[in-house]
């Protein structure tokens, strides 16, 4: 039995630089961190006493006999890639998917280290995010980025780097009061609204050619961040910059905010908030918002409709956390 444990990741600057449609041409950058939620995914060999050949277990349970039968694309193509059959495959997470957290990253990543590891092979976290890059954009053709597999796989607080030369990962090596700083005076709440990444950003994608001035914009402002996380300046410049970056983000197109968000968002800036973003493609999932601490029960008393998710960053990225392959 083989058990993985991958965390979800926050993106404060540079989404939408991570589509190859933009950063084969101009380059991109993201500067994100993982959190301490998780994806978990428990793996064996299935003994030969059952009618089906596979059991896999999600949202759904599917007792299946041929690759063909599976229903969870990402289960059915990375147990076809690396030849495997006959297997249990359970997941669980901490929080919900379709909710802009890089849960359907983490789940593929998560799967990809635990089948290598029923193999007996070690793959390193950069090699596990291109393989499941590969997963998601080339064999099941889906609208994806890369930094989430990146984010995923590495943990930590990082600059994401994107180019026609290849992909990097760069750890910020900073003080550690700042970093917790920083974390304390973000809060999370969930919208109640689940989405399809893929189908949010397919409007994106479409329209990442005429908007190459606003993303290099954004990518712009990971280079301003790292600034203000690595010098003593007041950590309020950061929610301040995450403000002028949503800003830009809701008008690369018309699916990534609504009425409905705008008024969560601009509830909490009346009570205190200085800064925030929708995480993930857009169109509901968490929205993160800077506040300072003195704020926060302000704002969540104003919020008090939505779900309040309380959070610490992580370091360790995707990991196998249990092992017994005999």
């Amino acid at each position: 039995m083989i058990i993985t444990q991958t965390p979800y990741r926050i993106s404060f600057f540079g989404g939408g630089t991570d589509y190859m449609q933009h950063y084969m041409k101009y380059g991109g950058c993201a500067l994100s961190t993982t959190i301490d939620k998780y994806c978990y995914i428990n793996v064996r060999k299935l003994p030969p006493f059952f009618t089906h050949g596979s059991h896999i277990v999600y949202s759904k349970v599917e007792n299946v006999t041929e690759y063909s039968e599976i229903q969870h694309p990402v289960v059915r193509e990375s147990m076809r890639f690396l030849n495997l059959k006959d297997l249990s495959i359970l997941h669980d997470g901490d929080l919900p998917a379709r909710a802009g957290l890089g849960t359907s990253s983490a789940f593929t990543v998560g799967l990809l280290n635990a089948l290598h590891a029923l193999r007996g092979e070690y793959v390193d976290k950069m090699a596990l995010a291109k393989e499941a890059i590969y997963m998601e954009h080339d064999v099941l053709k889906e609208n994806v980025g890369v930094q989430d597999q990146m984010a995923v796989a590495m943990g930590g607080l990082n600059c994401l780097k994107f180019s026609a030369e290849g992909l990097e990962a760069e750890p910020l090596v900073i003080d550690k009061d700042r970093k917790k700083e920083l974390n304390d005076n973000l809060m999370m709440f969930f919208t109640g609204i689940s989405r399809s990444a893929s189908s949010v950003a397919d409007e994106q994608v479409k329209n990442t050619p005429q908007k190459s001035k606003e993303l290099l914009e954004m990518a712009n402002m990971v280079e301003t961040a790292k600034h203000i996380l690595f010098s003593r300046d007041d950590i309020n410049d950061f929610g301040r910059l995450l403000h002028e970056s949503w800003l830009l983000k809701r008008s690369l197109t018309s699916k990534i905010s609504n009425t409905y968000i705008d008024n969560i968002y601009n509830t909490a800036l009346k009570n205190g908030a200085i800064g925030g973003k929708l995480l993930g493609a857009g169109g509901g999932g968490f929205i993160l918002l800077f506040v300072p601490k003195e704020k926060q029960t302000t704002v969540k008393k104003a919020l008090v409709k939505f779900l309040h998710v309380p959070f610490k960053f992580e370091e360790s990225g995707t990991k196998v956390v249990y092992f017994n392959n005999y």
